[in-house]
């Protein structure tokens, strides 16, 4: 349900300082509509990033379905009743079935998840169709800043924590025997999916949750010995002692991350 409009094409900005030199000419020009990439779409109102998608990330639909907050039956109506006025947001919250909290936290979970993904490297040239609109309609709107500075910290956490992507999108196998590593009640559930068919991002899915957090747990997952991908991959370190190791397990945790820091952008707006 995304509008059409005219589209330009530009490059990637590959060795530049910014993430998408596109999206700051864009921000800084009040621009309205949808910038297209390879792996995701963000929804731009005023220059201000409204919403994003990406194929590789469950959308605030799964995220609030899946965890049992709002019935399926509740989304499809709210789609169905609002969607072609870009108001599904709105309706969800004058009809009582969400809070405008709620809503927000969700709704910025999700932004910044797809994000990632559609600003990634090498994610192919870029598109941008001026007045394109998403049917969620606005929620809480994000400077392009913020959402570039973000997808910069995520993708340097990724990198310390286990230095080779190739996990991120190759279905993942448990491998056999003691890691020598605490597993938390997150990675256990990652753990319990990791069949050697699923990709992590099928897993995210399956669990309802954010793409960039079961990344994060794959890779501590990887790094600790606990899976591999059916290609080969580097052996992993030897395990460390398990008072570091749960200090590792504990550090940087994003449930908890983000949820601070979706905090201080909301007090900010106010």
């Amino acid at each position: 349900m995304t509008g059409a409009g005219s589209g330009a094409e530009a490059g990637t900005g590959a060795g530049t300082g910014t993430v998408s030199p596109m999206l700051v000419r864009l921000a800084a020009e009040r621009a309205t509509g949808a910038l297209l990439r390879d792996h995701g779409t963000l929804y731009l109102d005023e220059g201000r990033i409204v919403h994003a998608e990406s194929p590789a990330a469950p959308g605030i639909d799964v995220l609030l379905t899946s965890s049992g907050r709002l019935p399926a039956a509740d989304w499809q109506e709210a789609v169905d009743r609002a969607g072609a006025r870009g108001r599904v947001g709105r309706f969800l919250v004058d009809s009582g079935r969400l809070t405008g909290g709620e809503l927000e936290l969700c709704h910025l979970s999700a932004l910044f998840d797809a994000a990632f993904f559609a600003l990634a490297p090498g994610s192919g040239p870029t598109r941008f169709r001026y007045g394109a609109a998403h049917w969620l309609g606005r929620i809480r709107p994000v400077s392009a800043t913020a959402v570039e500075r973000e997808s910069r910290r995520r993708r340097r956490l990724l990198d310390r924590l286990w230095p080779y992507p190739d996990t991120d999108t190759a279905p993942v196998v448990r491998r056999s025997g003691p890691s020598g590593r605490p597993v938390t009640r997150r990675q256990r559930a990652v753990l319990d999916l990791a069949d050697g068919e699923r990709t992590p991002g099928d897993i995210a899915r399956a669990l309802g949750r954010p793409a960039f957090h079961t990344l994060v747990d794959v890779r501590r997952l990887a790094a600790a010995g606990t899976v591999a991908t059916p290609r080969d991959t580097p052996a992993p370190p030897p395990p460390v002692p398990a008072r570091v190791a749960l200090a590792l397990q504990t550090t940087d945790d994003p449930d908890t991350a983000l949820l601070r820091r979706l905090r201080d952008a909301l007090e900010a707006s106010l």
